[in-house]
């Protein structure tokens, strides 16, 4: 011990004398006897004045008080020297609402000599451009503006910034598009790099050149840049070893993948996402041979996530699976090729992937069965397989996947039995979704009533697939369930006691189109915004009442019955869709519905409601469809609708509605369908439906009292398909002008949701719902109507039905008639049309339903084509002139039968001589006949042209005699007539 000591009196003897020890490294007595206290001086004072030049609604910089600014929020200094560090005033959510900073920023910053850290992001400075002096704060490792609103183009001056680490501009506005990339090369220390949503399209032709001269560059964050071009080759560079994390998405690149991207050796992580790349992904690993795309592929070995979501990559992924799973130790764990065109089976290597986290592959186009390697994915915790055509069955193995959180399995056509041996260890579970929008059925669900699940599901969705007839009882211990679908199960039961009593706060409750009966308890508590649809079941009593946070509510086809509350729209102000159709409701339109402000849809059709329509809708600004068909409601329509400026569907037929349509009606000018047949509106059809509702699809007024004529403001409605005015009293000429209507002419391009509607065609009337887009008709019949049919009306190329039947429309049937390729109904009858049907009719091969009936046409029927199969007499009964199949009147010069001479006043053969010359004519026939045929007929026979010439002379002249008396008589009838068109004009 005593030698120890002396040791160390002695070393300490040859270090002080040696002058190693100095005031600055070692302090005898307080040991912050001589440091710096507080702050530097000017630093603060520079502070401040930045400070003075931000605006700070939330006082987010109160702090910035007192001596020592090393204390403020935000602000760090170096721990010897005090010198200011590290400037840190990112906003966060905690900030509150008003908390973002703004203003400019002060060059008083310059004072931070020794500032390294610099981050600004996510406050608001309301497209102030970037200062260029920040390029002068030569000491900056890190900085930080992104998504803080700065604008105007980016300083090159940046670009001095010698020593920065790590720059993140992300969100970066600028109107000017005028950001170029020559700046980033004097960035020669960068390893961070972010321009994130910044437009780089100046720079598309060179970007990849610029960045490869960053030789420490690690992480490139270049989505959603505009760069458009993504070139096959790599510039020599130091890049291919360096970079780490590549993200490229949402650029519009259309190409294929280079090979670069996959022979950069350090790869982690790779996103291409939304882009258009195509092509095979097996293609962007070589050219060449399989050896040396293995070799190039076992670069991914070091991959931990890899998006390539959302382009038009196609082909199978088996050999990249082969690849991935071949590696010593595959370090993937997020494997995203969603929304491409990849297909064939998923492969057994999958289940290699022993580290994959999160598996996508939703909407492509794969088949069979979810591989049973699935289950030796112990680590994965989203599986992603929806929207693909997968037709065989899940394994039992994935219920080994105790780590897994969601499974999203919805719009494929699995098959098979689910039991509970596929959740069996389930017991991360959150999210189960198999939803089909097919009503047809083809996965079974068989689980115990018994069974209790190891999971507690916060979101259920399954719809289309057999869980029935009971309700299924393992919900039972559900209790953090906040989405339940259960639509299309085949349940026929009631819900039970228990799942009422659950307590759970839904945000989402579908269980439609099921068997499900009893009453609905008041009970049920939702989430903000939440969807509530019991549709398309036997529910009965009165309607339910929940929370006022329900947005969206399908109550439609049920048993529901009394009156609406009154209360309804105080109770549930927020909703947006209300459906209560096809329900056993009575009583009045509650006031409450006014309060409804949020309201788009309204829907209470085919009820028993009565009484008047209240006049609330000043209530409902954003109203975008009304739906009040068949009910007893009566009265006026309110003036007040006119005030629904967003309306598009407006439909309130078969009710008992009366007077005339309010003019204030056409203020809403976007209206689409206007359907207010089956009432008792009387007056003129406005001709200002014409002329301020411009985007009309839809209009049918049928069934009313309306009377006057037919306004020709109505054929400027170039997008009309479907006109129907028929059974009312409206009288005068069809407007010349309804060969305008061009909606009926020109093909529709997409889908488009028009609502529902009933049609009359072919004889009857129909609903037509999900293709009532297609259908082009127009009803005029069971009016006044008198004149001729308009020529223009064989224009409308595109019309389905024509009824102009129970008129006094005279004339001819329109010659060219025959234009109208896609008629498949058409009803004249029961007018006063004259003349011959003309032949162009047989060319109407769409034709299925056809009435001429009850009018003075004449001459022959025409055949051929469609019309041979429209052979019932009665399409052209009453036209006592009409001749020809199928009708039994015969035409004039149709073949009759020979007459047979009779022989009981003929002479005798044997008297006076007469038998000998008989004989010889009987001699002479055999020969005469012999002759004769063959030297014409055999002519005919032989000589095709001659044939054809001959029976063409025959049929022409018989026509024309034909023509000549059908011409007189008609000129006879339209004499008679005249006097009935005076009368009717």
């Amino acid at each position: 011990m005593a030698n120890n000591n002396v040791f160390i009196q002695l070393l300490f003897l040859i270090i002080t004398s040696s002058g190693l020890l100095f005031r600055e490294t070692v302090k005898v007595g307080s040991s912050q006897g001589d440091y710096q206290r507080g702050c530097i001086e000017p630093e603060k004072v520079a502070l401040l004045k930045f400070k003075q030049g931000l605006t700070d609604a939330s006082d987010r910089l109160s702090s910035w008080v007192g001596e020592d600014c090393c204390k403020w929020r935000g602000v760090v200094c170096n721990n010897r020297s005090r010198h200011v560090i590290k400037l840190t005033l990112r906003y966060l959510d905690g900030d509150g609402t008003e908390g973002q900073l703004g203003g400019k920023i002060s060059p008083a910053l310059l004072e931070l000599k020794y500032l390294n850290y610099l981050d600004l992001s996510m406050n608001n400075f309301g497209g102030t451009p970037i200062p260029e002096f920040i390029a002068s704060l030569e000491k900056l490792r890190y900085l930080n503006l992104s998504g803080a609103s700065f604008g105007g183009p980016i300083p090159p001056q940046l670009g001095n910034l010698s020593s920065l680490h790590y720059l993140d501009l992300k969100k970066y506005f600028d109107e000017s598009n005028q950001n170029d990339l020559h700046w980033i090369s004097g960035l020669t220390s960068l390893r961070h790099l972010n321009l994130g949503g910044v437009d780089l399209s100046q720079a598309a032709a060179y970007w990849l050149q610029a960045v490869s001269k960053l030789p420490s560059l690690s992480e490139l964050h270049l989505p959603a840049c505009a760069l458009a071009d993504l070139p096959p080759s790599l510039p020599f560079s130091n890049m291919i070893t360096s970079l780490s994390i590549i993200d490229l998405s949402n650029n519009g690149f259309n190409s294929t993948i280079p090979h670069w991207l996959f022979q950069t050796r350090n790869l982690v992580y790779l996103d291409l996402s939304y882009n258009n790349l195509r092509g095979s992904i097996l293609d962007a690993f070589a050219n060449g041979t399989s050896i040396e795309r293995l070799r190039n592929m076992g670069s991914l070995c070091n991959l931990k996530t890899l998006i390539l979501s959302k382009n038009d990559l196609n082909g199978e992924i088996t050999e990249l699976m082969d690849v991935l799973s071949g590696c010593n130790s595959s370090r993937l764990e997020m494997l995203d090729l969603g929304f491409n065109d990849l297909g064939g089976f998923l492969p057994n290597s999958l289940g290699k992937l022993h580290n994959l986290k999160s598996l996508s592959l939703w909407d492509n186009s794969f088949v069979g069965s979810i591989p049973s390697s699935i289950g030796n994915l112990t680590y994965l915790e989203e599986l992603y397989l929806s929207d693909n055509s997968m037709n065989g069955t899940i394994p039992e193995t994935l219920g080994r996947l105790s780590k897994l959180v969601a499974i999203e399995l919805s719009e494929n056509p699995l098959t098979g039995v689910v039991t509970e041996a596929h959740f069996s260890n389930l017991t991360s579970l959150k999210e189960f979704s198999n939803y089909r929008g097919t009503p047809r059925v083809s996965l079974v669900f068989n689980i115990s009533p018994e069974w209790i699940p190891p999971f507690k599901l916060s979101l259920l969705r399954i719809r289309s697939c057999q869980m029935g007839p009971k309700f299924p009882t393992w919900l039972r211990n559900q209790t953090e369930l906040t989405d339940v679908v259960i639509n299309n199960a085949g349940i026929s039961d009631t819900i039970p006691e228990w799942f009422w009593k659950l307590d759970l706060h839904l945000d989402e409750l579908d269980i439609g189109s099921n068997n499900l009966g009893g009453r609905v308890p008041n009970s049920m508590k939702f989430l903000p915004q939440s969807t509530v649809d019991l549709s398309e079941n036997n529910f009965q009593g009165p309607l339910p009442l929940w929370s006022s946070n329900v947005m969206k509510l399908y109550l439609y086809d049920n048993f529901f019955s009394g009156p609406i509350p009154l209360e309804f729209g105080e109770r549930m102000p927020m909703l947006t869709d209300l459906d209560l159709s096809r329900n056993a409701l009575n009583g009045t339109i509650p006031l409450s519905f006014g309060k409804l402000n949020n309201l788009l849809t309204l829907v209470i059709s085919n009820n028993h409601l009565s009484g008047g329509i209240p006049e609330f809708w000043h209530g409902l600004p954003y109203l975008y469809a009304i739906d009040m068909n068949n009910n007893n409601l009566s009265g006026e329509l309110p003036s007040s609708m006119g005030s629904l400026r967003f309306l598009r569907f407006l439909m309130i037929s078969n009710n008992h509605l009366s007077g005339q349509l309010p003019s204030s009606l056409q203020n809403c000018t976007g209206i689409h369908t206007l359907d207010l047949g089956g009432n008792r509106f009387s007056g003129n059809v406005p001709a200002w439906i014409g002329e301020r509702m411009p985007n009309l699809l839809i209009l049918r007024l049928r069934s009313n009292l309306f009377h006057g004529s037919i306004p020709s403001q109505l054929c400027t409605l170039s997008s009309l398909h479907i006109l129907d005015l028929g059974e009312n009293n409206l009288s005068g000429f069809l407007p010349s002008c309804v060969g305008n209507l061009s909606g009926m002419a020109s093909e529709i391009d997409s889908q488009r949701y028009e609502g529902e509607l009933m049609v009359l065609r072919k004889g009857r009337e129909d609903l037509y719902e999900s293709i009532l887009y297609l259908v082009n008709s127009m009803d005029l019949s069971d009016n006044n109507l008198c004149g001729e049919v308009p020529e223009g009306v064989t224009n409308l190329s595109r019309l389905g039905t024509l009824n102009l039947s129970i008129n006094h429309l005279t004339g001819k049937i329109p010659d060219n008639i025959g234009r109208l390729q896609g008629l498949e109904t058409l009803d004249l009858s029961r007018n006063q049309l004259s003349g011959v049907i003309p032949p162009g009719m047989a060319s109407l091969t769409s034709l299925n339903h056809l009435n001429l009936s009850y009018n003075n046409l004449s001459g022959r029927i025409p055949t051929g084509n469609q019309l041979q199969t429209l052979d019932d007499p009665s399409i052209y009964e009453n036209n006592p002139a009409l001749c020809g199949p199928p009708t039994t009147a015969k035409c004039p010069g149709d073949d009759q039968r020979p007459k047979t001479r009779s022989g009981d006043n003929e002479e005798d053969e044997n008297e006076n001589g007469d038998g000998f010359e008989m004989k010889w004519f009987y001699a002479s026939m055999g020969p005469g006949f012999a002759v004769g045929f063959w030297g014409v007929c055999g002519t005919l026979i032989v000589k095709k042209s001659w044939r054809h010439a001959y029976f063409r002379l025959v049929y022409d002249v018989k026509e024309w005699l034909l023509m000549v008396i059908s011409l007189n008589v008609a000129r006879l009838r339209r004499k008679l007539n005249l006097g009935r068109i005076l009368r009717c004009i």
